[in-house]
């Protein structure tokens, strides 16, 4: 009997020895070359890039996404992390607000969280009925396929870590004093529930993994190796060509300076303490 070629996270291969930190910074720092180059190109060709990341509490979303941006421009890789909605928008068409940060020619938006709430937290939680999370599972493949054919390049991201080191990075959250305000009260809430967000995943991947909006799995035990993972396998789901050379850049020749003298003007200046 053949073996399912899908693998489910439990079953995925064992940790790889850690990646050093020498390692990792030279590789990242080629890659975000190659984002330099893919951003260029999708500004000279109008392109619209969409990319969704969603996966557990702790697993290295937010990291990643500070891994892809730190080095191109945030006029054209746009960060949306909306907050919880608002009593109007609650009143809204479900998704109605996520539409104004659709990307327009030029840009690569990436969603911290997206319209796939409604699928995890507010079903597990209990913030929207059944009813609800069902028609929302039905009618997102139809709302993405639009996307697509408008001319959206979407690619979607779950980030899979396990129970052991999810519990690991939340209380590391709780002792760091940098890192307590990543850990929400719905963090808390939401803890407990490991089995209950498995299930709604499961249910999620049933529904919206299609043809023309897949899902991509990675897994985050090691958040440097992840942050490689998914900046090549980003860079690979948008074909590019590199046009950051084809005009070698020259600095022109300044004027002369010392030809205005500068004002005596009182600055209050930083202290220099270190």
């Amino acid at each position: 009997m053949a073996r399912n070629k899908k693998k489910k996270a439990a079953d995925l291969p064992a940790e790889k020895e850690k990646l050093g930190r020498k390692g990792y910074e030279e590789e990242l720092k080629r890659l975000h070359i190659e984002l330099v180059k893919l951003q260029e190109w999708v500004v000279a060709k109008g392109l619209k890039v969409c990319v969704v990341f969603e996966g557990r509490d702790g697993a290295g979303k937010g990291g990643t996404i500070k891994a892809i941006t730190e080095r191109v421009s945030p006029r054209v890789f746009r960060v949306v992390a909306l907050p919880a909605p608002s009593d109007r928008e609650k009143t809204q068409m479900y998704g109605q607000r996520y539409l104004a940060h659709m990307p327009a020619a030029g840009e690569v938006v990436i969603f911290d969280r997206s319209w796939y709430n409604r699928a995890g937290v507010e079903r597990v939680m209990g913030f929207c009925t059944e009813e609800q999370a069902q028609r929302f599972l039905n009618v997102v493949p139809l709302f993405e396929k639009m996307m697509v054919e408008s001319g959206i390049i979407l690619i979607k991201y779950w980030l899979e870590v396990s129970a052991e080191e999810q519990e690991r990075r939340l209380e590391d959250r709780i002792d760091d004093g940098r890192k307590i305000w990543k850990l929400s009260p719905m963090d808390l809430k939401s803890f407990s529930r490991w089995d209950e967000y498995t299930r709604a995943r499961d249910e999620m991947f049933a529904a919206t993994d299609t043809s023309w909006a897949p899902w991509y799995m990675a897994r985050s035990e090691e958040k440097r190796r992840v942050r490689l993972n998914i900046i090549s396998h980003l860079l690979q789901q948008v074909p590019y060509e590199d046009i950051t050379r084809r005009e070698k850049i020259k600095l022109p020749k300044r004027s002369k300076i010392g030809s205005y003298k500068a004002a005596p003007y009182p600055f209050r200046m930083v202290e220099e303490r270190f």
